[in-house]
């Protein structure tokens, strides 16, 4: 079916195939909505990205091993982020969806603030939890209504523009929670990065429309059930082998991701001391600071750039839009394999740089491709199971093998910590060039999937 939808950035009316899209009405324009959903996604990325920084001197007040803080970032936050998203995209598929993520917002915002209050791992597990949960209402309904406002030819580079909140909420978080850490301790970080969320919520309500009509947001827009839904999506062989190559390149990335700072600490301590002492910093304050600007910086020109390449190259051949996620996966490897073994503390944390271009260019491409090739009646559900897929195995399953293999490596082999930290490190990034196998393998069936 064949209705229009206005542009991002110009609000001007295209072709869209969302079924029923009506008059967007949005109060203060198509420039003020998307700054609104890449600043909500940007909170999301601060609250769960803040834990990371924040691993060594949680782990030494509450005497953690390193499998409990891969637990803590990884699978407890996903298992349930996942899960949630399912019954949370349904939503979206029929309900309001800015109301939807006004509520998630609050969700994700205040248990953060209780990530803060706890006094033992189990409290900060639920904790974790419970961030998990709301920041599982935002995604499903951000997407689908992106792709109601957007022509399908500008679709990649405006979720590329929505996902550039995941890199400056990793700086932020990064950054800010090092410092706040160093200057505070590690529960105010939690406090400080939960206040935003609690003033954005309400204003998402009056910045962004719901451009369906009500009937349109009824039960009969997705008449068969959740187990319907999964089995549609999964017989598309381009959906299904882009959310396997994805949740691998995550399992990469966010693997490293709780792990990076401890890496930094263990292995190339003294030199991070006498840089941090030299900035006036605290060590947490000075990786803190470096690995958000290497993250975010990094990630912010890999998503922009792997939107770019896709929309450019995909006008005219389809297959761009896989082929670009692929070659950047595969070319990440060899420089994690350097970055984990140089024994230059300087040269790892700048050579850091370019695997997390390479890291975030599958964003932009990956998000569109995945909205395109589904059903328009479920592409809250297509998001949702994507995401299910990504952090099960990529955020749950990515930093606890991590942590696991490193604990197992210092006990079976008598490594010290730093020594099995970085064996378990550049044994994760191995799965790069799996995904990256897996994204060409969809380069033979994208263009029909998306014509279908």
């Amino acid at each position: 079916m064949s209705t229009t939808a206005p542009d991002t950035l110009t609000g001007k009316r295209g072709s869209n195939d969302a079924p029923g899209a009506a008059d967007t009405g949005l109060p203060f324009g198509p420039r003020a909505a998307m700054m609104f959903l890449t600043g909500a996604l940007a909170l999301n990325f601060v609250d769960r990205q803040i834990v990371n920084i924040l691993a060594e001197p949680i782990s030494r007040e509450l005497k953690l091993a390193d499998w409990q803080i891969g637990l803590m970032s990884g699978l407890a936050f996903a298992l349930l982020y996942g899960l949630a998203g399912i019954p949370f995209a349904r939503w979206a598929d029929r309900g309001h969806r800015p109301r939807i993520m006004a509520l998630a917002v609050l969700l994700w915002s205040g248990f953060t603030i209780a990530c803060g209050l706890a006094r033992n791992f189990p409290q900060l597990l639920l904790g974790r939890v419970g961030v998990g949960i709301g920041e599982a209402g935002l995604t499903p309904a951000a997407n689908s209504l992106i792709v109601d406002y957007v022509r399908p030819e500008r679709r990649a580079s405006s979720l590329a523009l929505y996902y550039l909140g995941v890199p400056i909420g990793t700086l932020a978080g990064m950054a800010l929670g090092g410092l706040v850490a160093d200057a505070y301790g590690w529960r105010a970080a939690f406090f400080l990065a939960g206040v935003p969320g609690l003033l954005l919520a309400p204003c998402l309500l009056f910045v962004l429309s719901e451009p369906r009509t009500g009937k349109e947001r009824g039960p009969d827009l997705a008449p068969i059930g959740t187990v319907a839904t999964v089995v549609t999506l999964w017989r598309i062989r381009t959906y299904r082998l882009v959310v396997m190559a994805t949740a691998l390149q995550a399992a990469v990335g966010y693997g490293f991701g709780p792990f990076l700072a401890s890496f930094f600490v263990r292995n190339h301590g003294a030199e991070i001391g006498d840089l941090a002492s030299s900035a006036g910093l605290g060590v947490a304050g000075f990786l803190g600071l470096t690995l958000g600007l290497s993250t975010g910086l990094g990630g912010a020109i890999g998503v922009w750039l792997g939107g770019f390449l896709a929309d450019r190259h995909g006008r005219n051949d389809a297959r761009a839009y896989v082929t670009v996620p692929a070659l950047a996966a595969a070319a990440s490897l060899p420089c994690y394999a350097l970055i984990f073994t140089v024994d230059s503390g300087i040269f790892a944390l700048a050579g850091l740089a370019l695997p997390n271009i390479l890291g975030a260019m599958w964003m932009g491409p990956v998000h569109s491709t995945h909205q395109s090739v589904s059903p328009p009646e479920m592409r809250g559900a297509a998001t949702a199971l994507f995401l299910l897929i990504l952090n099960l195995i990529g955020v749950g399953l990515g930093p606890l093998l991590v942590g696991s293999a490193s604990d197992v490596i210092a006990w079976q082999a008598g490594e010290d910590k730093g020594a099995s930290l970085r064996f378990a490190l550049v044994g994760a990034s191995l799965l790069a060039p799996v995904a990256a196998y897996i994204f060409w393998q969809a380069r033979r069936s994208i263009a029909d999937d998306m014509v279908s």
